[in-house]
């Protein structure tokens, strides 16, 4: 990818796109989604964003203020972005199936943004419980070109061996998180060959209260990174 599709705008005068609501197909019924694109009307699309929500048990959603931060730096460095609700989330439909139906769900969302945007290079996130859905998902047929994996809930739904993905990866993890040991964190990260890049924004607690634009910052500069 060359630099001038990862430029984007500047944070200071970047005006995110407005968000459209759009239904996508998913493998148990529909997926309310909500799609924000950069890009000029005709023009081509060099990456596309796909960001997985929190728990669905515990109030996770789409709208959830880090998702959201997740998806204007993407659309800042130059992706067009998909939030989307769990199955059983919102106006999305099924029910909550502890990972295994939600992993489907992401992988469904990736190949309806591939064909919408007619792109296939991904940057593929998650927060929380999203993170280890959108970890799943980069090993199991999602190919991104970048991951990022945010408060990845090492020692609570993350608790086996997982395989590398063959991608760059960043692991963003605050040192005040209340639910995700931040040193459990560096120890799981440390297993990887090659180790990912790990992100520790001091003084965040799980949610980035307060933290919101330092995450961004952080994010951007990742994501504009070489391949």
């Amino acid at each position: 990818m060359t630099n001038d599709a990862r430029r984007g705008h500047g944070a200071a005068d970047f005006r995110p796109p407005v968000p459209q609501s759009v239904e996508i197909a998913g493998p148990v019924g529909a997926l309310e989604a909500r799609l924000e694109d950069p890009v000029p009307t005709g023009g081509a699309h060099a990456v596309l964003g796909v960001v997985c929500h929190p728990h669905p048990l515990h109030g996770g959603t789409l709208q959830n203020k880090v998702v959201h931060t997740c998806a204007r730096a993407m659309q800042e460095a130059g992706a067009a972005t998909v939030r989307f609700n769990f199955r059983g989330v919102g106006r999305s439909a099924g029910r909550y199936d502890a990972g295994a139906g939600e992993l489907d769900d992401a992988l469904a969302v990736v190949d309806w943004a591939r064909r919408r945007f007619q792109c296939d290079a991904l940057w593929l996130a998650g927060f929380s419980f999203g993170a280890a859905v959108a970890l799943q998902a980069a090993v199991r047929g999602a190919r991104p070109r970048r991951l990022v994996t945010i408060a990845p809930p090492v020692g609570r739904i993350i608790t086996e061996p997982v395989a590398r993905p063959d991608c760059a990866w960043l692991i963003v993890q605050g040192d005040r998180d209340e639910l995700v040991d931040v040193e459990a964190v560096r120890r799981w990260a440390s297993e990887f060959e090659p180790a990912p890049e790990l992100l520790v924004v001091a003084d965040a607690e799980h949610f980035f209260h307060g933290k919101l634009i330092e995450l961004r910052a952080g994010l951007v500069r990742f994501l504009r990174g070489p391949d």
